[in-house]
């Protein structure tokens, strides 16, 4: 509890520029660093965009002046940086139907721009004429509408999973008292993550953005309720066993440890397989995440059996398991999913199969070749309304224009090979020289962020670099943007077989076979295809999303897989288990059967919790929100509860191959 102040101070340490997530060898990183040379150019652009559709009277221009007299009387932080010489001269269009002025930021002060954005619309939207619209946009705009969008990530994401998280458990278990307890480990876990994280952060060995904490949340959360439900579950099975509640939580202890520290650290091992990205967002995002695991085993490990042991039987009130009962394992939902499997272990096997590869059939169409600005945000922002009609006047890349570092003698002949690419609207060499390196800047007709932007930055690098003794770098944000694109695909490309090879050794070493963790790895895999599958249908023809974030399909493998392989291991080391004592057939029924609602109950919780990111305005985080929370169901309700018991059973006894298990009882 020490720690409960640093959940809300995360939002002080974020760092959301794509620059800062590249690798040091991108060239549009060295560009960025070589820039900062330019003492002046290390700005932070705003566009105030004044428009009328039927041409800008003299009216809109008095107004325009005096709006930009309260701009330049505007301080910055508490350094009270003016803002007086600053504010460009009126830019007009020349079909005469909208007017521009650039108002830059300083970029030392970038974690106050939001707030000055926002005031400065205060002041461009007050007493604005009839027909005249405002708009408020560019790298600034960008910047304060992001803030904005995470603004509420603290409360409103938090609440909406704790309430999920409560209503759920209370349908599970119905008890008033059980839910408090659970909900209390997962706030430990995640005040102690968010600390832990805070302070790495802050040290400069954790780089956190906003998706970052978003996804640390919800995880946590999910997590700490899944290893909890399974703790639980086992609890209240053994408390119908023993007439000690102390002998109860002992056994439930010694049975739960192996599979929740074998999950727990699978997920770790999985998160931490991210340290292989060339992005620091997604090196940052592996820790960060690992350590939201590590607090969420460590406090079902530690804080819940001592609660639960306190509370004894008292903690299901009103209904309390007594000795000597009979739970639903032997006669509920579970127990008749159990019989329909090893009465029809081929049928079942086979139309899961038929249903997971129909769905993975639609996998090549899934598009992530990245999402162009205008598509980042659910809902159109005003920097994004302000962008679409910036660029019905001027070209789409003026304010935000692409950045060519070269040699200061062959600055002319790299302008001129600039101006000859197509797609770029204008080219200008600034006049200031440092160390003998010239800037080149070079605006593009198109909207900086779109595909379109970025073949012409491709375009532009073979034309500069094929210059001889320029040394031309071409950086900026579309090749930032370009650059995070094309490390994206190699970091799926890298970290997908590591992944996959992580979650066999850790299986093989907790189920002491080959056969099984061969078996569940191609099962939740080929979930993975599908749940991908489903979500190309579900963005282009529901969502209306144009595309997605390209290192959206690596994280929803990482979390997918890694998650997803959690009910696995609830459900096979449970097998195992009973499969000593009853043999392999009868174990794995009597396996599904006692483990079916408490896994179902976790993924349920789970899918909910990642569900909620869906509230926040971004389409990566909504994308996000979608895969996760259906591949987890489709996990727990297909692969985990029909497919791999139906196998298991049509493999039998060789499935524990090479294990002495596997010359045991059918």
């Amino acid at each position: 509890m020490v720690g409960s102040p640093y959940q809300s101070k995360l939002s002080e340490v974020m760092e959301n520029s794509n620059s800062a997530f590249l690798p040091k060898s991108a060239e549009a990183t060295k560009v960025d660093e070589l820039v900062k040379g330019f003492a002046e150019r290390e700005d932070i652009a705003g566009i105030l965009l004044f428009e009328r559709e039927t041409g800008v009277t003299d009216a809109d221009r008095q107004f325009i002046a005096g709006r930009l007299a309260e701009v330049k009387d505007m301080t910055i932080g508490q350094q009270n940086v003016s803002l007086a010489d600053r504010v460009s001269p009126v830019i007009p269009a020349q079909d005469g139907k909208a007017a521009q002025v650039l108002v830059a930021f300083p970029e030392e002060l970038h974690d106050q721009v939001p707030g000055a954005t926002n005031k400065l619309r205060e002041i461009t939207k007050a007493g604005v004429p009839s027909g005249l619209t405002v708009f408020v946009t560019g790298e600034a705009g960008i910047s304060a509408d992001f803030s904005e969008a995470f603004d509420d990530i603290d409360g409103m994401l938090l609440w909406v999973a704790i309430a999920v998280v409560v209503g759920i458990l209370i349908l599970i278990y119905r008890s008033p008292l059980l839910p408090l307890v659970v909900l209390m480990s997962g706030g430990f876990a995640l005040i102690t993550a968010s600390m832990a994280v805070y302070f790495l952060t802050k040290a400069g060995v954790l780089t956190l953005n906003g998706q970052s904490q978003g996804i640390l949340m919800v995880l946590v959360l999910g997590a700490a309720t899944d290893y909890a439900l399974l703790l639980v579950s086992r609890y209240r099975e053994e408390l119908r066993l023993n007439a000690s509640k102390y002998e109860a939580m002992r056994k439930s202890l010694r049975a739960c440890v192996e599979p929740l520290v074998a999950s727990g650290g699978t997920v770790i091992l999985g998160l931490l397989c991210l340290l292989l990205s060339d992005l620091n967002s997604n090196k940052s995002l592996g820790p960060v995440a690992a350590i939201g695991i590590l607090a969420s085993l460590l406090t079902a490990l530690t804080f819940l059996p001592a609660m639960l042991v306190l509370l004894g039987r008292g903690a299901f009130w009103p209904f309390r398991p007594k000795e000597g009962t009979v739970g639903s394992e032997s006669k509920g939902i579970w127990a008749r999913v159990a019989t329909l499997v090893g009465n029809k272990p081929r049928l079942v096997g086979a139309g899961t199969a038929v249903v997971l590869l129909g769905c993975l059939a639609f996998l090549p169409q899934f598009k992530a070749d990245g999402l162009q600005f205008s598509d980042a945000f659910t809902s159109k922002t005003e920097s994004v309304r302000g962008m679409e009609a910036f660029a019905k006047h001027y070209p789409a890349g003026t304010g935000t224009p692409t950045t060519i570092i070269t040699k200061s003698d062959y600055a002319g002949r790299v302008a001129d090979a600039a101006r000859t690419v197509p797609g770029v609207a204008s080219v200008e060499v600034q006049p200031k020289i440092v160390n003998g390196l010239q800037v080149v800047d070079a605006t593009l007709d198109d909207d900086p962020s779109s595909t379109a932007a970025q073949t012409t930055v491709q375009r532009l690098r073979t034309s500069v670099h094929g210059i001889p003794g320029a040394d031309a770098l071409v950086g900026g944000a579309t090749a930032a943007w370009l650059d995070t694109h094309d490390t994206s695909v190699r970091d799926l490309q890298v970290i997908i077989p590591v992944v996959l090879v992580v979650i066999l050794l850790v299986l093989a070493l907790l189920l002491r076979s080959l056969v099984a963790p061969v078996l569940l790895t191609l099962t939740v895999a080929i979930s993975y295809g599908a749940t991908l599958g489903v979500g190309a249908l579900v963005f282009e023809h529901i969502f209306g999303f144009a595309n997605s974030d390209p290192s959206l399909p690596m994280f929803a493998f990482v979390f997918l897989v890694a998650l997803g392989i959690d009910y696995n291991i609830f459900l096979m080391t449970r097998v195992r288990e009973e499969a000593q004592k009853l043999g392999t057939r009868q174990g794995t029924l009597k396996g599904l059967a006692v483990t079916g609602g408490v896994i179902t109950s976790a993924g349920v919780v789970l899918a909910a919790t990642f569900g909620a990111l869906a509230l926040l305005p971004m389409v990566f985080l909504v994308q996000m929100a979608f895969l996760v929370a259906f591949g987890v169901l489709m996990d727990t309700l297909i692969v985990r509860s029909l497919l791999v018991p139906a196998l298991t059973l049509q493999i039998g006894r060789k499935i524990w191959w090479p294990s002495k298990l596997a010359k045991g009882r059918a």
